[in-house]
C-alpha cells in the first residue's frame, strides 16, 4: 500500500512515452515535424540551444536584469521553435509534470490575487525561468552537452571569485549597510565582486563550488583537474569572504550532501571495512574542521554566533519584523497569497510593515511562496522538490552500478539546490536572475538524466567528455 502511493505520488509509474505518443496535439502538429526534416538548422536545434542557453550563464554576473531577461526571452522562443517541431515521446519526466503543476497554481494565484497586474509581471518572470528550465532539460540529455555547459558556467566562476578576492586584499566601498554596525566586523570588508552584493554573490558561488569539486573528478586528464580544483578553491575562499551568514548555511548544507553522496557513489569500490565506516568518519573528520575553523578564526567566529543573536543583532532584528508583518499577510489570504513576483510583495507589504522596516521580499524561499501562492503554490513546490530529490536518488542508484562520470554532475546539481535552499532559509537572493537560473539549471539536470535512463540507454553516461 504505502510503496504504490509513493509510486504515485512520484509519478514513479507514469508511461510518459505512450502519453506524449498519442497526444492529439502532437499529431496537429506533424506537417511542423516535415519542416523541421527539410530545414538546415533545426537539426542543430539543440546544440543551438546549448549555445544560447550557455551564453546566459557567461553573462549573467556580468550583465543588467534587463539583458537578462532579454537573453531568456530569446531562450524561451527557441524551445517553443524546438518543441513544436520535435518527434513524439521524447523529453517529458516527472520533474517536467511537477514543475508545470508549480507554475499552474502561480498562475492561479496571479488570476485571484489583490494587485493582479504586479502578479503578472511576476508570473512573466517566472515563466522565463521555467521555459529555461525545458530548452537546458533538452540540451542536457546529452552528456558532452551537459558537461560543456556546466563546464562554461565554472569557467565563468573564476573571474567572478578573483575580483572578488582582489577587493578583499584591496579594500571595497561598502554598497549597503551589510554588517551591525555595532559588531566587532563593523569595519569588515564584505567582498561582492560583480554582483554588487556580498549575499547574492555568495547564493552564486555556492552552485559553482559543488560543480567544481564535481568536475575535479568529471574531467579527464590532470590539467583540467587541476583547473577545477583551482576553481572549486579560489570559488570557496570568496564565498567565506562574502562573511554572508546565509551563503555559509547554505554552503555547509550543500557540502554536506556532497560529501554523503560522493561517498556512497564510491562505496560500491569499498572493502566492508570502508562501506561501513567512511562516511562516518569523513563527516566528523569535517565537522571537526569546521567547528576549528570558527574556534579560530575570529571573523567566522563573530559571524556564526551573531546568528545565535536573537533581536539583538541589527540584521535578525530586521528580518524578524520582516517575518511578523508576513505572517499576517499570509493570515488574511492563506490559500491562494497574492501573486508571484517582488511587485506584487512591494505593493502589499505597506499595508502590513513595521515602521522603519521597508522590505523588498519576505527574506525567506518557503515564506515567499507561501505568501505569493498560498498552500495551494507552497504544495505545489514542496511537491516539486519531493519529485526532484526522489528522481534524482533513483538515477544516481543506476549511475552508481556504472560508475559514470556523468553521475558526478547529477551529485553536483543535488548539493546546489540543497545549497541555494539553505540559503533560502533567511533571505530570498534565489529570486535575483543571476541565481534562479542557477537554481532551474540544477532541476533541468537532474531532469535530463530521466529519459536516457527510462530508454535504457545507460552507455551514454560513460562518454567522459
Amino acid at each position: 500500500m504505502l510503496t504504490s502511493f509513493w509510486q504515485q505520488l512520484t509519478l514513479s509509474t507514469f508511461a510518459f512515452d505512450q502519453w506524449r505518443q498519442v497526444s492529439i496535439l502532437h499529431r496537429l502538429l506533424a506537417p511542423l515535424r516535415q519542416w523541421r526534416q527539410g530545414s538546415w538548422l533545426l537539426p542543430w536545434g539543440d546544440w543551438i540551444g546549448l549555445a544560447l542557453v550557455a551564453v546566459i550563464y557567461v553573462l549573467a554576473p556580468y550583465v543588467s536584469t534587463t539583458l537578462i531577461g532579454v537573453l531568456l526571452m530569446a531562450a524561451a522562443a527557441f524551445w517553443v521553435l524546438l518543441t513544436l517541431t520535435d518527434e513524439a515521446g521524447v523529453g517529458m519526466t516527472p520533474i517536467h509534470i511537477t514543475v508545470a503543476v508549480f507554475w499552474g497554481a502561480m498562475a492561479l494565484a496571479t488570476a485571484f490575487s489583490p494587485v493582479r497586474g504586479a502578479a503578472l509581471t511576476g508570473l512573466i518572470r517566472l515563466t522565463l525561468n521555467i521555459l529555461l528550465f525545458l530548452l537546458t532539460a533538452r540540451i542536457s540529455r546529452r552528456p558532452r552537452a551537459r558537461t560543456l555547459l556546466i563546464s562554461a558556467y565554472l569557467f565563468t566562476t573564476l573571474p567572478v571569485a578573483i575580483y572578488g578576492l582582489r577587493q578583499y586584499f584591496f579594500g571595497a566601498t561598502a554598497l549597503a549597510t551589510w554588517v551591525d554596525a555595532t559588531s566587532e566586523l563593523a569595519t569588515a570588508t564584505r567582498v561582492y565582486s560583480f554582483l554588487g552584493n556580498p549575499n547574492l554573490l555568495a547564493g552564486y558561488l555556492i552552485p559553482a563550488v559543488m560543480f567544481a569539486v564535481m568536475a575535479v573528478f568529471a574531467w579527464p586528464r590532470w590539467v583540467p583537474k587541476g583547473l577545477a580544483a583551482l576553481t572549486a578553491v579560489l570559488n570557496t575562499l570568496c564565498l567565506v569572504l562574502t562573511l554572508s551568514r546565509g551563503g555559509w548555511i547554505g554552503f555547509v548544507l550543500g557540502g554536506f550532501v556532497l560529501l554523503s553522496l560522493t561517498v556512497h557513489y564510491w562505496s560500491i569500490r569499498f572493502t566492508p571495512f570502508w562501506r561501513r565506516w567512511a562516511m562516518p568518519l569523513l563527516l566528523g573528520g569535517v565537522a571537526a574542521f569546521v567547528v576549528l575553523a570558527v574556534l579560530s578564526v575570529s571573523s567566522l567566529r563573530v559571524r556564526v554566533l551573531s546568528m545565535f543573536a536573537g533581536r539583538s543583532d541589527s540584521s535578525n532584528n530586521f528580518r524578524m519584523n520582516v517575518w511578523v508583518a508576513v505572517i499576517e499577510m499570509i493570515r488574511d489570504r492563506p490559500i491562494l497569497g497574492i501573486g508571484p513576483g517582488n511587485n506584487a510583495f512591494n505593493a502589499v507589504y505597506p499595508l502590513y510593515q513595521r515602521p522603519r522596516y521597508n522590505a523588498l521580499s519576505a527574506y525567506s524561499v518557503f515564506l515567499e511562496v507561501l505568501v505569493e501562492g498560498g498552500i495551494i503554490g507552497l504544495a505545489a513546490f514542496l511537491w516539486m522538490l519531493l519529485v526532484v530529490f526522489q528522481q534524482g536518488w533513483v538515477q544516481i542508484q543506476k549511475l552508481r552500478e556504472l560508475q559514470s562520470v556523468q553521475g558526478y554532475w547529477l551529485m553536483g546539481a543535488l548539493a546546489s539546490m540543497v545549497g541555494i535552499l539553505g540559503q533560502g532559509i533567511a533571505d530570498t537572493v534565489m529570486y535575483r536572475p543571476q541565481i534562479s537560473t542557477l537554481w532551474w539549471l540544477s532541476i533541468a539536470l537532474v531532469a535530463s538524466y530521466y529519459p536516457t535512463l527510462r530508454q535504457g540507454k545507460g552507455q551514454d553516461f560513460q562518454l567522459d567528455t
